[in-house]
């Protein structure tokens, strides 16, 4: 797996399942649907709040 920016308190399954969807980066997630999201495995509320916490501050959001 490569190296990921993720936040670490996503949680490491969160981290992982995602990585291995293709994102490690958070500019990815620009657009992208919560719903499409917490369709992985591993990937709940949590990781799509610590998300948002982590995108917002850099004018990125996940799409509603």
């Amino acid at each position: 797996m490569s190296e990921s920016e993720l936040p670490a308190s996503m949680g490491k399954v969160a981290r992982r399942e995602l990585a291995l969807h293709g994102w490690t980066r958070l500019d990815q997630f620009d657009g992208v649907s919560a719903k499409e999201l917490l369709a992985i495995h591993g990937v709940g509320p949590k990781a799509i709040r610590i998300l948002r916490e982590h995108l917002e501050p850099e004018g990125r959001y996940l799409a509603p």
